[in-house]
C-alpha cells in the first residue's frame, strides 16, 4: 500500500491548516494527497451558508496542494468516511482536533476503532 494521505475537513477556518499538515506529512513522496468533506443532507458546506464559496475555497486549495479534492453528502458520515478510506487506498488519515469534543470526539473515536490495523488516524491539535 502505498502512503496516500486523507485529510478531513469540517470548516474553512480551519481546513488550511489541516491540508497543509498533510502535505508536509507527504513530504516528496509521489503518493496522493486528497482532501475529503463529507456534509450531511441537513447541513450546508463546510458550514457555510455561502456553499458555492465554500466550494470554490476547497477546490482553490485542492488546486495550492496538488490535491485531490472530494465532496460528498450523506446521511450516514462515519459510514462515508471509512468507504472514501477504502476506495482512495488511505495509509492515514488527517483530522482536527474537536474543541467542542462531543460527537466530533466520538467520530475520531470510532474511525480509529473502525480504521486500526490499516489506516493510521493522524489528529492535528487545535
Amino acid at each position: 500500500m502505498g502512503k496516500n494521505v486523507m485529510v478531513c475537513v469540517t470548516q474553512q477556518r480551519t481546513c488550511d491548516r489541516l491540508i497543509k499538515y498533510g502535505r508536509e506529512f507527504l513530504g516528496d513522496d509521489l503518493d496522493e494527497l486528497i482532501i475529503l468533506h463529507v456534509a450531511h443532507y441537513q447541513f450546508k458546506f463546510l458550514g457555510n451558508s455561502q456553499e458555492g464559496e465554500a466550494l470554490d475555497y476547497l477546490y482553490e486549495k485542492a488546486r495550492e496542494y496538488g490535491a485531490t479534492l472530494t465532496v460528498i453528502r450523506s446521511a450516514d458520515i462515519p459510514e462515508t468516511l471509512i468507504e472514501q478510506v477504502t476506495k482512495n487506498n488511505a495509509a492515514y488519515v488527517v483530522m482536527g482536533e474537536s474543541r467542542e469534543g462531543g460527537e466530533h470526539a466520538n467520530m475520531a473515536a470510532l474511525l480509529e476503532s473502525r480504521l486500526a490495523g490499516r489506516t493510521e488516524l493522524i489528529i492535528v491539535p487545535a
